[in-house]
């Protein structure tokens, strides 16, 4: 009898162990286009996962990277996607930055590294989630958010990376406020009546990789 209670007894302690070893996991490093960690402190290009093929008079070339809106003169800058290049260096902070690895499902800032591309100094390079666009019917993503301090007043700032089939994706399903009604939705493109492209709310991820500079 007293052998038999032992051994339930082992193997509830057992279960538990692994029960509680699986709940405290850490998500998924997230892994750029070497195959080495994202790291904080360190400047990525966002890619798209298929590149953009953009034709000249002579050949063609594959492209693709996100920038500053500085064909707009309004304040702060939106997100764009530029087809003939990498774009701009950007750089993540995830809420907890002591390990400096960056993981997928994790709250984190997002923010251009090129400071004097910034046509508009008095607003930060930090992402921001927009007001809703009601011209566009779209929620586009911007810049002047806030770096840390995550909270209510902070909300918009706050992003994360996803895993998506063979690469990933960028949503906004911030997780620093409990108690605060946001949206959850997947960052993708739209494309404005003069084919410019822009970060957005949709329904239709943008399906990115990170490349190291």
């Amino acid at each position: 009898m007293n052998f038999t209670l032992l051994a339930l007894f082992l193997l509830f302690s057992l279960s538990s162990q692994l029960l509680l070893g699986a709940s405290n996991a850490s998500p998924e490093e997230v892994l750029d286009t070497s195959g080495k960690k994202l790291r904080t402190d360190t400047n990525y290009y966002i890619i798209p996962a298929k590149p953009f093929v953009i034709c000249g008079i002579v050949s063609c070339f594959n492209g693709g990277g996100l920038v500053l809106d500085t064909f707009d003169e309004t304040c702060p800058l939106d997100v764009m996607i530029e087809k003939a290049n990498d774009g701009l260096p950007l750089q993540f902070s995830p809420i907890n930055s002591k390990m400096g690895v960056i993981r997928v499902s994790t709250d984190l800032n997002i923010m251009f590294s090129a400071a004097d591309q910034n046509n508009c100094p008095q607003y930060s390079t930090v992402w921001k989630l927009g007001d809703y666009d009601a011209s566009n019917g779209r929620t586009f993503v911007s810049t002047g958010g806030d770096f840390g301090n995550p909270s209510s007043q902070t909300i918009k700032s706050w992003f994360k990376i996803e895993k998506y089939e063979d690469a990933y994706k960028l949503v906004y399903c911030p997780s620093v406020c409990k108690s605060c009604k946001h949206l959850c939705k997947e960052i993708g493109i739209f494309e404005d009546k003069n084919k410019r492209m822009h970060l957005a709310l949709s329904d239709d991820p943008f399906k990115v990789k990170f490349k190291k500079v």
